[in-house]
């Protein structure tokens, strides 16, 4: 009898089981030992909250007969009928599947005859449970999709849904998998219904209740560790997340609980999504209801679906109809990473622990999305919170069809102000990761999200508007941080630890000097830029030097590609000549006509230079940021402006990451002031989104951040980073306007005759095969005879070419 049982179970489902074979010891072993586990972090309810939940059903269970009773009265029914009608509560959910734990909440439905209607439910009821004084926090949802009353009994938080059957009374032992009592329904009462018919099904379906309980309480442990446990955003709830783990139990009718949690990752880890999960063949509308039901075929919506797990009741419905790519990426993920932790805590080398080890969320990526939700009560705060929070997926969805975009990792965990601050408004956070594409000819890109933030900002501000709650008093922020910039909104315990090592020097080069470069490249833990004094233009340069402008040119001329070879050894030599001969002739100053063209040739070297490090923000965003200040980091602009990208500049050559504008003051700060309706026109960005319930305009902002590969930060890494509102970057503050005055030849010591004769005679070395004609050279060098000033700002241009070329590589 027990195997012809054990038979009977095993072919629940829509296939044949994968094994039927019974635990191990090792297997039962495992099994206690998660169970150990799972006590230990409160996923099991005493025995006292047990008696006590009973007893607050049962509380519950008088106050809706009492009520059922009064109505009846008033609509004409005699005491005696008002006595029989009858209703009745039922449960679903965790605490009628058996997996709730310390502190769940309990999920009720009041059953009640034909002429109770759901009005009088969100009117007297309420009334009638005001008066009780153990019920405390009574918040009624009438227009949600399943209208609810929460509250909170004695102590224990209940979610009270209400459905009206067609009957004239409510029987004590109501079968509610009985699909006749949908006849002559409204929707909202079917879709009531529908959560204690699931929850019943479930039940029905399962072979071993026991390991499926125990198993369940693993994987939603699990979930809510890892941060994939919530329905509203995109990710699965207790209902779908029971189905996954039924139907694993229907593929292995025998197995533990241990066993089911590793083949629960097994299976779901290679499904082939949109592939549906499937309890039992979908029931066929016999009664001729006519419900809607889940069916790609004839419904081109349910087609779009990406991770359908269908219920098991008529009519069947896709519970996981809110899962985006992002969020169905990142669940598979966690199925890969659960897989492996169970194969090692099979094979003794993990633990249970090992597998619910929380996410480390704040520490996965560079950028991060922070929607705030604030209001002036709690009252007000528990609906503008509610609402906020069922849009996000819709925001998420829109980030997911940006080009430069990869994943947009939404953290279902709101969390309150920000640490430090006394703030008499109520106030809740949710955060999106923000993984960026990046070009592979730039390693950079560019994105705008203005027309994501505006669709998520308009649809909740067209449910506040048509809530007279929530029109004053509330309002929605939506920015864009760093991850350095996290510690403003997040307790430091949830922020990862900085790493100590410390990054190379080398990416944020201040002068164009080759010199100068290599001498920073070799101070690796010096961050400040090495500087030279200048020195009087009649001292020439001391011999010590004379090894580093010989290294420079030897290295230089290495690097450069074949192709350029010639250019670069003709302007070299040009160069050398040119200071060979300043070197040995120095010229008298004593005409006014010298002086005048010293003084013209001096502002058109100085301009040249200043080129090098001056460039609008314009130019930055133009050249798609291709410009990387190392091999590793590259520059991504975050544009959520309202206005386009502008039109683009032409390409100038960087030295840098920074860049300058001499009509802009430098940014002082790293978030700018916020922008109302009536100056957008004028001011073009701002440093954040800002939705208020009182208006409906939106101002957006402009973000300019510099995207590093890979998800590490390491300590003490200087970054380009600033919130712009028309405004150059921060780093422009350290271009101060000495920096472009005699930047030029003139901060380089003079060349005597043996150093340039040495020079010469190293590039003549190394470019053997160099056509240089000795017209070419007797051209070059022609210019000796000119006056000093002429000759100087005449090698400033020289020179500067020669950088140019250099920093296209």
């Amino acid at each position: 009898m027990a195997s012809q049982g054990s038979s009977q179970r095993a072919n629940l489902g829509v296939t044949s089981p994968i094994s039927v074979a019974g635990p191990t010891a090792r297997d039962v072993r495992l099994s206690s030992h998660l169970e150990t586990c799972l006590r230990s972090h409160g996923m099991f309810d005493s025995k006292d909250g047990q008696d006590h939940r009973l007893l607050v059903l049962g509380q519950l269970n008088e106050l809706m007969k009492k009520w059922i009773y009064e109505v009846s009265v008033r609509k004409g029914k005699t005491e005696q009928e008002a006595k029989e009608v009858g209703g009745k509560i039922f449960t679903f959910g965790s605490y009628r599947l058996g997996v709730h734990g310390k502190g769940a909440d309990i999920d009720t439905l009041l059953v009640a005859p034909r002429h109770v209607d759901r009005s009088e439910f969100f009117s007297s009821f309420i009334e009638m449970l005001q008066e009780e004084k153990s019920i405390t926090n009574i918040r009624a949802v009438e227009e949600a999709y399943v209208p609810v009353i929460k509250l909170e009994f004695d102590g224990v938080e209940m979610d009270l849904l209400f459905s009206r059957l067609s009957f004239p009374s409510v029987a004590d032992n109501l079968n509610l998998l009985d699909a006749s009592l949908l006849k002559n329904l409204d929707q909202k009462s079917v879709r009531s219904l529908n959560g204690c018919r699931v929850t019943d099904a479930i039940l029905s379906l399962v072979p071993n209740q026991e390991s499926f309980r125990l198993a369940l309480r693993a994987i939603k442990l699990w979930a809510k560790r890892r941060g994939v446990y919530s329905n509203a955003l995109g990710y699965l709830g207790g209902v779908s997340w029971a189905m996954l783990v039924a139907r694993t139990c229907q593929l292995y009718p025998n197995a533990a609980a241990s066993t089911i949690v590793l083949k629960f990752f097994f299976i779901f880890q290679r499904w082939e999504w949109p592939q549906p999960v499937l309890l039992k063949k979908m029931d066929e509308d016999l009664l001729e209801l006519k419900l809607p039901q889940w069916d790609p075929k004839v419904n081109p919506s349910d087609r779009a679906h990406l991770m359908p797990i269908i219920t098991p009741a008529y009519p069947a419905q896709n519970s996981t109809f809110n899962v985006t790519y992002s969020t169905r990426s990142i669940m598979i993920k966690e199925f890969n990473r659960g897989l492996d932790v169970c194969t090692d805590i099979t094979l003794d080398r993990k633990k249970w622990e090992d597998l619910f080890e929380p996410l480390s969320f704040f520490g996965l990526y560079k950028h991060y999305i922070v929607i705030c939700a604030k209001s002036s009560s709690v009252e007000h705060h528990i609906k503008w919170s509610g609402l906020v929070e069922s849009k996000i997926r819709i925001l998420v969805s829109k980030l997911e069809f940006n080009d430069g975009i990869e994943l947009a990792h939404v953290y279902p965990t709101a969390y309150g102000p920000p640490p430090g601050e006394n703030r008499s408004e109520q106030v809740s956070m949710w955060f999106i990761g923000l993984e960026f594409k990046k070009n592979p000819s730039t390693g950079g890109v560019n994105i705008t999200i203005t027309y994501e933030i505006q669709v998520f900002s308009n649809a909740v501000l067209k449910v506040s508007h048509a809530n007279p709650d929530l029109e004053n008093g509330t309002e929605l922020e939506v920015k864009h941080v760093r991850r350095k910039q996290l510690a403003e909104y997040l307790p430091a315990s949830l922020l990862p630890p900085p790493s100590k090592r410390k990054r190379s020097v080398g990416s944020a080069v201040e002068t164009p000097s080759p010199i100068l470069y290599r001498r920073q490249r070799q101070r690796e833990d010096d961050l400040s830029p090495v500087s030279v004094p200048k020195r009087p233009k009649s001292e020439k340069r001391p011999p010590e030097d004379k090894k580093d402008l010989e290294t420079a040119v030897s290295s230089l001329v290495q690097k450069r590609p074949t192709e350029d070879k010639k250019e670069l050894e003709s302007a070299l030599s040009s160069f050398v000549q040119k200071l060979s001969q300043s070197g040995s002739k120095p010229v008298q100053k004593s005409s006014a006509v010298g002086q005048d063209n010293q003084s013209t040739e001096k502002q058109d070297a100085d301009s040249s230079v200043s080129s090098l490090h001056h460039s609008t923000l314009d130019e930055v965003s133009s050249q798609s940021l291709t410009q990387s200040s190392s091999s590793d980091d590259s520059l991504v602009v975050i544009n959520t402006s309202p206005y386009p990208n502008p039109a683009p500049s032409p390409k100038l050559p960087l030295t840098s990451s920074s860049s300058s504008s001499s009509s802009h003051p430098p940014s002082q700060t790293t978030s700018a002031p916020l922008v109302t309706s009536s100056d957008v026109g004028s001011q073009q960005t701002a440093s954040m989104a800002t939705v208020s319930s009182t208006s409906s305009s939106v101002p957006m902002a402009s973000v300019e951040a510099e995207a590093e590969g890979g998800a590490e930060e390491e300590e003490g890494e200087e970054e380009v980073v600033s919130m712009v509102v028309e405004e150059p970057l921060q780093s422009r503050q350290q271009s101060s306007p000495d920096s472009s005055k005699d930047s030029g030849i003139s901060e380089l010591p003079e060349a005597n005759a043996k150093e340039s004769s040495v020079l010469t005679s190293h590039v003549n070395q190394l470019n053997s095969d160099s056509e240089l004609s000795d017209s070419n050279l007797s051209s070059s060098t022609s210019s000796a005879v000119n006056p000093l000033s002429q000759q100087k700002a005449h090698l400033n241009r020289t020179r500067n070419q020669i950088v140019l070329r250099l920093n296209k590589t």
